[in-house]
């Protein structure tokens, strides 16, 4: 298994080869580490996923989801699963928005009462973050941006298109009826 896309064989488990995986686990270990911190400081339920709409809602106040969505830059539906999660777990409560199928998501006093904290560390996440930059020889900011400029050039998309076009595997099943759900 030398070659990283496989050799094509149906019986390979693809998935044994993951150009992402390591960058996946990468960033959960590291989560992991700031939930260490919140547990080391007693705030408890807290994933290091949500910090970024919390910290949002306080600075801008109160957003639907589509709003909240908007600014950082997710999915309706995906804002809407971690609006219910940070819900349930108590950092945010829901309100009907101006229309009737939206909802204004607001802070509840839980995270008021922590808000400032997360801030704090927020920034001293991005100023470790800044140091591991400066130790490392191709920091990941620049990797993000070369890869930005890469995609820029030729997308993912026709990247991937290209290389099913060419698999055996992919065109196999086109000719039966188009799937749907």
């Amino acid at each position: 298994m030398s070659d990283v896309a496989g050799t094509g064989d149906p019986l390979e488990d693809p998935t044994q080869i993951s150009s992402w995986r390591e960058l996946r686990l990468l960033q959960a270990a590291m989560d992991a580490e700031i939930e260490r911190i919140y547990v080391e400081d007693q705030i408890y339920g807290l994933k290091p996923t949500w910090v970024m709409e919390l910290l949002r809602l306080h600075f801008r106040g109160p957003m639907t989801i589509t709003e909240l969505a908007e600014s950082v830059e997710r999915t309706h539906s995906a804002l809407s699963q971690k609006v219910a999660a940070m819900r349930e777990a108590g950092w945010v409560s829901t309100t009907p928005g101006p229309d009737a199928r939206s909802k204004k998501v607001t802070l509840t006093p839980k995270a008021a009462r922590i808000i400032r904290r997360l801030a704090a560390e927020w920034r001293a996440t991005e100023a470790a973050m800044a140091e591991i930059d400066a130790e490392i020889p191709y920091p990941l900011s620049r990797v993000v941006t070369d890869m930005k400029a890469a995609l820029a050039r030729r997308s993912f998309h026709d990247r991937i298109a290209a290389r099913l076009a060419a698999d055996p595997d992919w065109s196999a099943d086109s000719a039966e009826a188009p799937l749907s759900l």
